[in-house]
């Protein structure tokens, strides 16, 4: 998911708590407005130090740097993979909490990357050249060719991390530079039952009454950093009346999403999503049942699975009121109008939604097989995880940077190879559930008589099938993934690994539908929404906050 550094705007004056609308970049935070309506405007000065004073989490979290020290304060649940895989069994710090008393207490946490935004360049002339007068396919392979350049030239050394991101559905395209910790170490967390008091129902629900947060510190050639930059505490609080900046990492917004996609979303992809997760929740829920230690190993999931539920509900339940879905199609029918009645727009953005509905129909008849094989073509198991990665790396490493896959990129490499070379535990038990029910869902989704699925399950039960992989692969072990990783495609092809063996007979299928998806429907929905924007630009130009 594309996600941007924005900030939102919070006011509450004359004793009611009201909120203005938006998430802005702060390379274009209308301080102007702001000021008129609230007698304050944020200068250069005071939003880049917010920006350098908040910080993005591997995963999609917000932070905040609160010392000079590199101290890091997030949300509980932003660093609950780290405490779950730095638990053991006579020592639950998921349960029991964790405080460092000493710097040298502090521990290490096995994925994490903390970046530091330093700076937002608007590469949007470079992509729209190399991209102009090309149609879906040809265009789609050009805009990720250019992005994967730009993203190189920029990240110089395994310190910077480059995203280019899309913002108004591709009429902009903005570079983020952030500077790269992959040394995060956690200080503090609360036991999960204060963390997370009252459960998934109260998750976003104002007032709250739980302590959930966890501080975490990011450090620099082995030492604390010293970033320059952080935000710093108030004894007092804030006060009624106070006017209130959130700055932070949001998901995507999809306001820009046309009546067609909007449809999808609510007709089949929430739906099937909900039915997989409302599952996976039951699974994990009995597989707790066995005892505590596989309570203790399973908990992050099955937390993560509650709140993707919660969101998607929420999400499904907005799209099927009739009165809001009826006006987003009346406020797209009255733009189309608006477009069509300018001849210069109407040549140039006319089609963009009939395309689009065009290509959402092409996604409603291949989305599941696309799901089935590349969206989740690791199978939720972290040892498929690692096969599918050293798969892919043996096939992408050897191509130029702008013709591999995007997700292996030179500019995300370093990510890519901490993950792969972590020392998280792995256990066994929760692998081959894992495993078993997604070797059921394929077989559902695809049906018994899938080729595919008769290639991967022959005569075997997921469950029996999941034992077999689980217990015959070597890929818990660090130094057999390193072994293989810098051994390319022959250390891959004679490591007669099982998991392995499964991911290279998953992976050809999965790369021939994705090759559709992305001819057929994201080139398309990409190209036209850019369209789209482009025209909203005409009319209303940015005075609107990003999508």
């Amino acid at each position: 998911m594309k996600r941007l550094i924005a900030i939102g705007l919070l006011a509450a004056c004359a004793g009611i708590a009201r909120a203005d609308e938006g998430m802005w970049t702060f390379d274009n935070f209308p301080s102007g407005k702001v000021k008129e309506k609230y007698g304050f405007g944020p200068d250069g000065e005071w939003l880049d130090h917010l920006r350098l004073s908040s910080v993005r989490l591997g995963g999609g979290c917000s932070g905040s740097l609160v010392s000079g020290s590199g101290l890091v304060m997030t949300n509980h649940h932003c660093a609950r993979s780290c405490i779950e895989q730095v638990s053991t069994p006579g020592n639950d710090r998921l349960s029991e909490g964790f405080f460092a008393r000493a710097i040298a207490d502090e521990i290490p946490c096995p994925e994490m990357e903390i970046g530091q935004l330093l700076e937002i360049a608007d590469v949007t002339a470079r992509v729209n050249a190399a991209t102009k007068g090309l149609s879906e396919g040809p265009y789609n392979e050009a805009l990720n060719a250019e992005m994967s350049r730009i993203e190189k030239e920029c990240a110089t050394s395994e310190a910077f991390r480059c995203d280019v991101v899309p913002l108004y559905h591709g009429g902009l395209y903005h570079r983020y530079k952030y500077r790269r910790f992959h040394d995060v170490r956690l200080v503090f967390a609360p036991e999960i039952a204060i963390a997370h008091f009252g459960g998934d129902p109260d998750n976003f629900m104002f007032p709250r009454y739980s302590l959930d947060v966890s501080f975490l510190r990011i450090y620099d050639d082995g030492a604390p950093a010293k970033t320059g930059h952080y935000l710093r505490w108030s004894p007092s609080g804030a006060k009624e009346g106070d006017l209130t900046f959130v700055s932070g990492h949001p998901g995507r917004t999809s306001r820009l999403f046309t009546v067609a996609e909007l449809e999808f979303e609510r007709d089949v992809a929430i739906p099937r999503r909900l039915l997989r997760l409302s599952e996976m929740r039951g699974m994990y829920a009995q597989f707790q049942e066995r005892g505590p230690e596989q309570r203790r190993i399973s908990m992050s999931s099955l937390l993560g699975v509650e709140n993707s539920v919660k969101a998607l509900k929420g999400r499904h339940e907005a799209l099927l009121d009739r009165a809001l879905f009826a006006s987003k199609a009346a406020a797209e029918k009255a733009f189309r109008a608006r477009v069509e009645a300018d001849a210069s727009l109407g040549r140039s953005c006319g089609g963009a939604w009939d395309a689009i509905a065009a290509a959402v129909e092409k996604e409603r008849k291949i989305q599941r097989r696309y799901d089935a094989v590349e969206s989740r073509g690791d199978l939720g198991s972290a040892l498929m995880g690692f096969a599918r990665t050293l798969v892919r790396l043996a096939e992408e490493l050897p191509k130029p940077n702008e013709k591999r896959l995007r997700e292996y990129a030179d500019s995300k490499l370093p990510a890519v190879r901490q993950k792969l070379l972590s020392n998280a535990p792995i256990y066994d038990e929760l692998e081959i559930l894992k495993l078993a029910f997604a070797l059921t869902k394929l077989r559902e989704d695809l049906g018994p008589d899938d080729l595919l699925v008769k290639r991967v399950l022959g005569k075997e039960s997921p469950r029996d099938l999941a034992g077999a992989l689980v217990r015959g692969t070597r890929l818990q072990d660090i130094a057999v993934r390193r072994r293989i990783l810098e051994g390319g495609k022959e250390a891959l092809e004679t490591a007669g690994d099982p998991v392995i063996a499964l991911a290279l007979l998953i992976d050809p299928e999965a790369r021939e539908i994705r090759k559709k998806y992305e001819d057929e429907v994201e080139s398309v929905l990409k190209k036209n929404g850019e369209r789209i924007a482009r025209a909203a630009f005409e009319i209303h130009g940015t005075a609107a906050y990003p999508d």
